[in-house]
């Protein structure tokens, strides 16, 4: 099982000053990705991988901390990363119980190549910021998916 993140809401790249890499999290992208405590509480997570940007670091950086597994930066997860790649780490043997956090542009593009190959998925095909794709995978490839809608979580009390 790999949990495929998209990154949460970081605001309108078109008027972010700086390198598009840089971009933060806006104030509800940082909800979302508290949210993720609460989305991914019942699943094991023994490694989180994430695009260098700093907006997927960061919406992953509540659950490194409360899980204490560190966020390892990859390149297959990049915003302008094949999706061959992508694929190739979505099923590599070595990430079950794996979190990978990406950009919607390869997530949005490995879901419609999923689909049109046949996998089932229990929603329409969509990939809000913040939200988590559960893709199970056996043998080299994704055998199903669900989808987790993001969560936005101000008050994290009793939720984790």
């Amino acid at each position: 099982m790999v949990c495929l993140v998209r990154h949460a809401h970081a605001g309108n790249k078109h008027q972010w000053p700086g390198r598009d890499s840089d971009r933060p999290l806006s104030v509800s992208g940082q909800h979302e990705a508290h949210g993720l405590l609460a989305r991914l509480r019942d699943y094991p997570i023994s490694r989180i991988l994430a695009s260098p940007a700093l907006r997927c670091r960061q919406t992953v950086e509540p659950l490194s901390q409360r899980r204490a597994v560190p966020i390892e930066l990859v390149d297959a997860l990049s915003v302008d990363a094949s999706v061959a790649g992508l694929l190739e780490l979505v099923t590599d043997p070595g990430l079950q119980e794996a979190v990978l956090c990406g950009h919607g542009e390869q997530i949005g593009l490995l879901l419609r190549q999923l689909a049109d190959r046949g996998l089932g998925m229990d929603e329409p095909l969509r990939w809000a910021k913040g939200s988590t794709w559960i893709l199970d995978t056996n043998g080299g490839r994704v055998v199903g998916a669900r989808y987790l809608a993001p969560l936005r979580l101000t008050d994290l009390a009793g939720c984790y």
